[in-house]
């Protein structure tokens, strides 16, 4: 059973792993509405050194963590790929993630790809584009506020995921079954 009644103001971190760049987006919740707070990237792939880049992982993470106090901590869990040692690098970046929110005692849930996607659009299967664009029709947030990178708007998706998940709600915005189900309800989005 869902209850309508507003709930306490809290603030949800997503994080979408990466070894080359990680996505981070901020939510805020008042009175069961979410809002965007922020969302970004950490760009790692400057770094030649693996470690070097987890430690720029953890501080950019406990920079965030001290700046937005989140409450929560929304994680997307790492699919798994026939490359072992891109498989290794993803999960350490994840686990380094994880240990900065463990160490400021933020709670932390973990979500598959599929089920954020599914929580965002509707469909598992959907492209970044669509997930992008479907948090943009959701938060209300102006083109001008659009990251080029999307792994901001997956680690916003992750976020999303947990509130609908945690509160029990779903996204008001419009649903697509497929890409090509929302191409031909987005016509003027297509540029030729």
């Amino acid at each position: 059973m869902t209850s309508n009644a507003p709930t306490k103001e809290r603030i949800i971190l997503g994080i979408d792993p990466g070894t080359q760049v990680m996505g981070y987006g901020i939510i805020r919740i008042a009175g069961n509405r979410p809002a965007l707070e922020a969302m970004g990237v950490i760009k790692l792939d400057k770094f030649e050194n693996h470690y070097i880049c987890l430690a720029r992982i953890y501080s950019r993470i406990t920079g965030l963590l001290e700046e937005y106090l989140p409450d929560e901590m929304a994680i997307e869990a790492p699919f798994f790929g026939k490359n072992v040692q891109s498989m290794l690098k993803l999960g350490r970046a994840q686990g380094v993630a994880m240990a900065a929110a463990i160490a400021k005692d933020v709670p932390i849930f973990e979500y598959a790809p599929l089920k954020i996607k599914m929580a965002i659009t509707g469909n598992g299967q959907a492209a970044k584009e669509q997930v992008a664009y479907m948090l943009q029709k959701i938060l209300h947030i102006p083109d001008a506020n659009m990251l080029p990178q999307l792994d901001a708007t997956d680690g916003l998706a992750a976020a999303m995921c947990h509130y609908y998940q945690s509160s029990g709600t779903q996204s008001d915005g419009p649903r697509y079954k497929s890409w090509k189900e929302y191409v031909e309800q987005n016509r003027k989005k297509i540029r030729k």
